[in-house]
């Protein structure tokens, strides 16, 4: 039987959240947006490449009874590179998020 591999997404809440910032969220929207343009094109491409990444995942693990490594990490990434840019523009974190599937 093939191990499972867990994954965590932990997205710490900060010490002393800017009120600052919450009410420029509020005030200018738009620019926020503006600004997270580059992410969402990015993973628009990315999230395309792991659909098919998933789909050849799934016919690998039912021959192979397990999970390829490297597709695996890719999937893992895309998925934590998506929630880091959704935490960023709901409000739950201040820190722009990076750029990188780790």
């Amino acid at each position: 039987m093939a191990a499972i591999n867990d994954v965590v997404l932990e997205i710490k809440h900060p010490e002393s959240p800017s009120r600052l910032l919450a009410l420029c969220r509020l005030l200018f929207m738009i620019p926020m947006y503006i600004i997270i343009i580059p992410h969402i094109v990015i993973l628009y491409c990315l999230v395309m490449v792991f659909l098919v990444t998933a789909f050849i995942a799934q016919i690998v693990v039912l021959f192979a009874g397990k999970y390829p490594k490297g597709l695996f990490d890719f999937n893992v990434g895309v998925w934590r590179w998506g929630e880091r840019v959704n935490a960023y523009v709901v409000g739950f974190t201040d820190k722009y998020p990076p750029f990188g599937l780790n």
